[in-house]
This record gives C-alpha cells, structure tokens and sequence, in this order.
C-alpha cells in the first residue's frame, strides 16, 4: 500500500535525552521507544531558536530566524513564507490540527478590526480543522469538554490548570511540584488533544490526511496529574550541570548573568515560583520525567488507534520538540541562552516501506535540524521543496544512505532585545555553531564564548 496519511507530533520542551532507548536513567518511554525500533532515531538533532513561536516558525517553514524573523511569541509570521499546513494541502491532503501552533498571523492580511488580531498567538495558516486549543480558546475550550464529561470547573478555568491538591501527603518532604493537579489524567489537557486527535483518526473522511498533534506538555507549569506526579522519585533524577552557585554561573557571561538575575527574581520560572533549593528542583526533575511518561503514554494511544484502524501501515509519522528547557542545569528552569539542554530535542521518523525498505531501529548520528523537517516530509512524499528552505532533506537517511556533503554542524540563534543590557535591538542577539568537538556562541554586541565540549561536556569553562 503506498504512502497516504502524515502524522506530526510535536512536544513542547522536551529534552533529547528524554527517551528510555537512549538510556536515560529514569524516565521511560515504551511507546516512543518501539516507534524508534521501526523507524529511525536521530541522536544529534537541534532547535534554530528560543521561545516557542520562532522555534515552531522554524519548524514549519524550514528557515532560519534571521530569515523568517518571527523573533519573539506573539511577532507575526510573513504571510509570504509557504508552511507545511499548507504544502500538503496543495498535495491534496486534508491538514488538521489537534493542539495549537504558537504562530501569530501576518496583520496585513487583515482589516484593523478583525478579531484574529486580538489574541496573542494564533493558528498557522493553512489547517481546515482545529480539534483542540489555540491560545484564545485554552483554556476554555478544554473546560468545555471537561463540563461535558460532569466535571465541575471553576469560573476561571485558569485556577483549574494551575492549581495543585492542597495539603497533599509528602509536598512538603518532597518538593512543591509534587502536588498532583487537581484533574485526573483522563482529564488533562494532554487527554484532551489526544481525545481530539482520536475523533479524527476514527473518521478521517476520503482522500490522504495530514494530522498535527501538538502536546503544550511537559512545558510548564511543572503540575502532573495522578500517578505521573509520583511515578520517579527525586533521589533517583541526575545531578545537575551548574556551577557551585548562580554568583559563580554568572562570571560566564554578562547575559547569562542578566538571565540569572531576571530569573531568580521575576518571571514565569522565578524561584518564587520553582525555589531553587536542591529539593524542589530534584522533585522538578522528578514530575518533569512525569509528563513526559504521560505524553509517551498518550502518543501510545494514538499509534494504537492508527494499527487498529488499519492505517498504520500507510501513515509516516514524525515526533519531535520545538526546544528543550534547563531544569536547574547552569541554575537555570526554563530554556536557557545558548546551552545545549535547551536546543538539543529528539526526533524519530517511521515510515512505511515505499520503494526502498526504511531502515528499523537505526540511530543516525549525523546533526540534523528542525529546519529539516519540512523538506523532509515534502522529499517523503514525493513533492518539491520550496526554495525559501534552509533545511535539507533527511529522506536518505530513512533507507541507509547519507545525504551527499551532509552538514558536519548545527546552528541557532536567539534574539533578545532587553532594555536593561543597555545595547541596541539591532545588536541583541547570539548565534550559536557547534560541532562535534567545539562550540562558539557569537553576541553581536557582548563577548563571544567558545567551549571545548571534549574536556568541558557540561559547558562550565
């Protein structure tokens, strides 16, 4: 049967050494693991960029920030870069969305009153169908569906997601973040995508689909419903890469100082919400490695769905993150700068036999990034890619070629653009290249760093 359906999954900041089949000490992921064993995982795999809007911008029309310049969450996408949404359906395929996409809409194309242009991030062009949450409607619209089901949600359905069991035996002992939420795991968001996402694969309609499941999982708030709040014990997690202090850390760079500073104290990561003592941060660890195992358990679910359906054999599937996140790393919670715990994300392709066999259980080891990701579900189907791609495609991999002239380094970049570091916008911004060996964080206006990743792995030096 040849190739019909697309699956995208994307997570929201996953960590690449997050998967059991690479032999991470804790965390387990079964469902993510066998689809590595019949298909392919990419070891070496990074993000272009920081926050979540630019990295996913990179993501779905395969360019560089530099060149797409959605830099920050809620910057319009260009309406004149091509996505992968709508790739596909020029391909014939109907493009749905289950989840949200974190891209805001090119404001010229519409009039000044429109209400699309009143949300802070939106829908990326091209998708027929939304099945879960965008911005405007999370998280209203999961509380619909949790009323639906008897469930009694408070005015504010925010209370509901960012609240934790009180009083809860051991939160104290163990950490902040060991408090369950107050909804079941048959009631996260995370059901509610893939109870979305499940509702399509059952009746998808004629003709080839494209289905994009976007996990909001395991980003913050670090809140995991019951068991996964309790399913790793903080003893066990890995110790921390960080200098002895956040004084120390900070004699790095003036940026990683500001950062520190900006962090420690205000924010969505600040230590008034996520302390920072050694307790708090392993029980982070703990319910981060949490979620991850309940989006693990869900995707399990969808691929289940597509063997009992009968379109597994037909469907390529593609799971990935937008970027990664510090968890305590460099005394840093959320994404971090220019370390590789932030860029370096997973990436598994299976797809079904087509004309050459794909190779089954193979870890390349090559670089690869998320720009390639739209060149290479295009070149897997058969369709052209668009000139705008600084991507390339990752297909010959899949059958146990390597690319001619493949690339021996990754790249990204962030643009930053704070007042208080007391340099131009135009200048505030890092890139980052890094090799096998080596990697040189260039600032436009600020020092430039260069690490010895050989002698000096965790980037301390």
């Amino acid at each position: 049967m040849g190739l019909k359906n697309f699956l995208f999954i994307t997570a929201d900041q996953w960590r690449s050494e997050c998967l059991s089949v690479l032999g991470h000490p804790v965390v387990k992921t079964p469902n993510l693991d066998a689809l590595a064993a019949d298909g392919v995982l990419f070891r070496n795999h990074y993000a272009q960029c920081i926050p979540c809007g630019p990295s996913r911008a990179s993501i779905y029309t395969g360019m560089y920030l530099q060149n797409h310049r959605s830099l920050e969450n809620g910057t319009p996408l260009d309406a004149r870069h091509t996505n992968m949404a709508l790739e596909f359906r020029k391909l014939g395929f109907n493009s749905i969305l289950a989840g949200y996409t974190d891209i805001t809409p090119d404001p010229r194309l519409y009039s000044a009153g429109d209400p699309v242009l009143k949300t802070y991030e939106g829908i990326l062009p091209g998708f027929n169908r939304v099945l879960a949450m965008s911005s405007e409607a999370f998280p209203e619209a999961w509380a619909g569906w949790l009323e639906e089901r008897g469930y009694q949600v408070p005015g504010n359905p925010s209370d509901l997601y960012y609240a934790a069991v009180e009083g809860y035996p051991g939160a104290e002992t163990r950490g902040k973040t060991y408090a369950p939420a107050l909804y079941s795991k048959e009631e996260s968001e995370t059901a509610f995508v893939t109870y979305n996402a499940e509702k399509f694969i059952r009746r998808p309609g004629a003709g080839p689909w494209f289905l994009h499941i976007s996990y909001l999982k395991p980003h913050r708030p670090y809140l995991a419903p019951e068991p996964y709040n309790k399913l790793y014990h903080p003893d066990d997690v890995p110790d921390f890469q960080r200098a002895s202090s956040p004084e120390e850390e900070a004699k790095q760079h003036p940026f990683l100082a500001y950062k520190l500073e900006r962090t420690l104290n205000s924010g969505y990561y600040s230590s008034s919400i996520y302390p920072r003592d050694d307790k708090s941060l392993r029980q982070l660890r703990a319910t981060y490695y949490g979620l991850i195992t309940e989006v693990d358990e869900n995707i399990g679910r969808i691929v289940a769905l597509l063997k009992e359906t009968g379109q597994y054999e037909n469907t390529v599937i593609v799971f990935t993150s937008d970027h990664g996140v510090q968890l305590g790393d460099h005394h840093l919670v959320g994404p971090g700068l220019y370390f590789d715990q932030t860029f370096h994300v997973p990436l598994i392709i299976r797809a079904p036999a087509g004309e050459r066999q794909q190779q089954r259980s193979r870890v390349v080891e090559a670089f690869t990034e998320n720009v390639d990701l739209l060149p290479t579900s295009l070149d897997i189907f058969g369709a052209g890619i668009p000139i705008q791609c600084d991507g390339r495609s990752l297909a010959p991999f899949l059958v146990g070629d390597t690319p001619e002239k493949f690339r021996t380094e990754v790249h990204w970049e962030v643009d930053f653009r704070y007042d208080e570091l007391g340099i131009g916008f135009d200048e505030s911004s890092l890139n980052v290249i890094r090799d096998e060996h080596y990697k040189y964080v260039y600032f436009a206006a600020m020092p430039d760093l260069l690490f010895d990743l050989k002698k000096d792995p965790g980037e301390l030096h």
